[in-house]
């Protein structure tokens, strides 16, 4: 319920009454002095979509100048033709910074892991928590609207002291949640930017009717999910035993995993015996190790188990495939 204090602030800097907004968003006044309270995704939704138009500023007021109401879907068109979403991003960022040079958007990346900074030029006052909450779950949810896919973040940073609603960054970002940071950053995969973008002008119009959720809640459909499986399995071979075990590290169910690895044209038998097969073909060849050794190393419960599956693979035992994959003496 603070972000919707944050809001109504909003209308009283502009001397406005928010009155009809909380109406449509069935929210008593009464409630945002609440010290705990809540209110729904789609009630947040309501509020800020009748802050945004009737205050005219999709910034709600954070900002020493205005966002006119259509700013973000202006920004969101501009990337739209990128050839992929790491240059959309860097395309959105500059762009943003024409709007306004109170804060600063970039996108940076080091090796196997991305970010979203935002480095902050002018004093945001009281709406500084809402501002950068807001302005990083719109940029990350455009991506994954973008690309049609979920981005799980790594990591979230906040440049502010944990607030009292503190156990909701969780549920907005990621569980690895940090407050008192230099800036505020979101972490993520960096092959996620590298997939092309799969929406077009139609369906940015289509969007656009109702973009709201995007900031709101959490996209969910993703289609690294086979790279995750994969790097989930060679990681820890003795941790995604069952389906049930796997899905519960990724953060999905059981269910949703198999689901959408279908959509990805995989089954998750295939990537265990894919992952298992290079993993065991590796020790066999580059190590000594006795089979039961290997046969653990590449996640089998037992080494009768294992040497089924080789010989399913390979036509040969493991004993037999090092034996006549090792040059004559």
């Amino acid at each position: 319920m603070a972000f919707a204090s944050t809001i109504v602030a909003a209308y009283q800097r502009a001397g406005r009454d928010p009155g009809n907004a909380l109406q449509l968003a069935q929210i008593p006044p009464a409630r945002l002095i609440e010290a705990d309270g809540r209110m729904t995704a789609r009630q947040m939704e309501v509020l800020s979509g009748a802050a945004m138009q009737e205050l005219d500023d999709e910034g709600l007021g954070a900002f020493s100048r205005r966002l006119p109401w259509g700013s973000y879907g202006m920004l969101a068109r501009a990337s739209l033709s990128a050839p992929d979403l790491g240059v959309a991003l860097k395309r959105w960022c500059r762009h943003h910074g024409l709007l306004t040079g109170d804060i600063r958007l970039s996108v940076v990346s080091a090796g196997a892991q991305a970010a979203i900074v935002i480095d902050e030029h002018a004093d945001l006052g009281a709406a500084r928590e809402f501002t950068l909450v807001h302005v990083l779950r719109n940029i990350h949810g455009l991506a994954c609207w973008y690309v049609d896919s979920r981005i799980p973040l790594q990591e979230a940073r906040f440049p502010f002291p944990a607030p009292p609603y503190a156990e909701v960054f969780p549920i907005l970002f990621t569980p690895a949640v940090s407050f008192g940071t230099q800036r505020a950053e979101l972490h993520f995969d960096a092959r996620y930017l590298a997939l092309p973008l799969r929406r077009d002008e139609a369906a940015l119009s289509q969007m656009l009717q109702r973009a709201l959720p995007l900031t709101v809640l959490q996209y969910r459909r993703d289609r690294l999910l086979v790279q995750r499986v994969r790097q989930a399995l060679s990681a820890q071979p003795l941790q995604t035993h069952s389906a049930e075990a796997l899905a519960a590290l990724l953060a999905v169910s059981s269910r949703t995993l198999h689901r959408q690895l279908k959509d990805e044209g995989a089954t998750l038998q295939g990537l265990k015996d894919e992952v298992r097969r290079a993993r065991a073909t590796e020790l066999l060849l580059r190590t000594n190790r006795p089979i039961k050794q290997v046969a653990a190393a590449a996640g089998f419960l037992n080494e009768k188990s294992f040497i089924r599956a080789f010989r399913g693979w390979t036509g040969q035992s493991p004993a037999e495939f090092r034996q006549q994959a090792m040059p004559p003496a």
